[in-house]
């Protein structure tokens, strides 16, 4: 059987109608636009509405891709869904984004690494393709955070908000995929630090879901550490340096983060794609709706390096170098 690679064919987003501004915020909370713009960099997120669901927006998300793929959801028979706020304990989101696609053949599930969760589901897609066990994968991301948040802590509720994004990716000989496709994956987690970003709810331990719980100045001072480490590993096993990306997605959490992380990695301001002023923290949606952003306003193109990169809790880490 002939080498393979994985390609993205195609990428799309969706973002619930609700939009909540800082001013918005301010009405909820004591805070401000000054304070939470100074802070973050967001100046408005998006809230699903009440019956919208993750699995709805992850659908949404999906039949962009498709769409943007040209392709029928009966080409895909791989759905990898990052999630953190899944519809119900069980059965996978992932599954009910099949059935809502109409697809009845191919496998399903879902995959948490919180913020991490996208880099994460396309590392394993890729293997999987790779191992020939699928052809084509949809990879989502897709959050529901105002399920979570605890709408009086002003420290939190601020920074997250409610989205999806996914890509079309597809196994293709080496030969034929050239120097596109997914180059090289870095994943890396550490639990020691659980209490630092965590939900004080789950299954097993409260039955409830629980609220999200951050202590942010510790995130923050370990975000670009970690966040250095997995892509200088990636630069290294690609052969190539800062100075030959064409573009820069990191996870949408943290404007300082992002232009932190940017600046200690020696990455051009001009190659960093940033939309968490739009749509504040989504989780694992935050790299695809990005990437849809960067790619639709024809900043990505066919060709261009690209690297992916998140931190989330846990800790979880990692970055993905493709050729698009």
């Amino acid at each position: 059987m002939s080498q393979l690679k994985s390609i993205v064919r195609g990428v799309g987003s969706y973002l619930p109608a609700e939009v909540l501004t800082n001013g918005d915020m301010a009405k909820i909370v004591e805070t401000s636009d000054d304070w939470i713009v100074g802070r973050t960099g967001i100046k408005q997120r998006h809230r699903a509405a009440a019956g919208e669901f993750t699995s709805h927006l992850a659908t949404h998300a999906a039949s962009a891709a498709l769409d943007d793929a040209g392709l029928l959801p009966a080409d895909i028979d791989l759905i990898v869904l990052a999630t953190a706020t899944p519809d119900l304990t069980f059965p996978a989101t992932a599954v009910q984004v099949q059935a809502n696609l109409g697809i009845s053949h191919g496998y399903a599930f879902d995959l948490q690494a919180v913020c991490s969760g996208f880099v994460y589901a396309l590392t394993v897609a890729d293997a999987q393709l790779k191992a020939g066990l699928a052809r084509r994968a949809l990879v989502i991301g897709a959050e529901t955070f105002s399920r979570i948040l605890d709408w009086t802590d002003r420290s939190t509720c601020v920074l997250f908000g409610d989205g999806a994004g996914a890509v079309v990716i597809e196994a293709v000989p080496v030969v034929e995929a050239g120097t596109r496709g997914i180059i090289t994956s870095h994943l890396r987690a550490d639990g020691r630090h659980k209490a630092k970003l965590y939900v004080d709810g789950g299954v097993s331990t409260t039955q409830t879901a629980g609220h999200l719980r951050m202590e942010g100045r510790d995130v923050y001072k370990h975000a670009v550490a970690m966040i250095t480490d997995v892509i200088e590993a990636s630069f290294a096993a690609a052969d190539v340096g800062a100075a030959d990306l064409d573009w820069f997605v990191p996870h949408q959490a943290n404007l300082r983060i992002i232009d932190a992380s940017a600046k200690k990695l020696g990455i051009a301001h001009d190659k960093v794609v940033v939309t968490v002023d739009r749509h504040g923290n989504t989780s694992a949606a935050s790299i695809p709706l990005a990437l849809d952003v960067a790619v639709k306003d024809g900043r990505i193109k066919r060709g261009d390096l690209v690297l992916l990169e998140a931190m989330g809790g846990g800790f979880t880490w990692g970055a993905v170098l493709l050729r698009w």
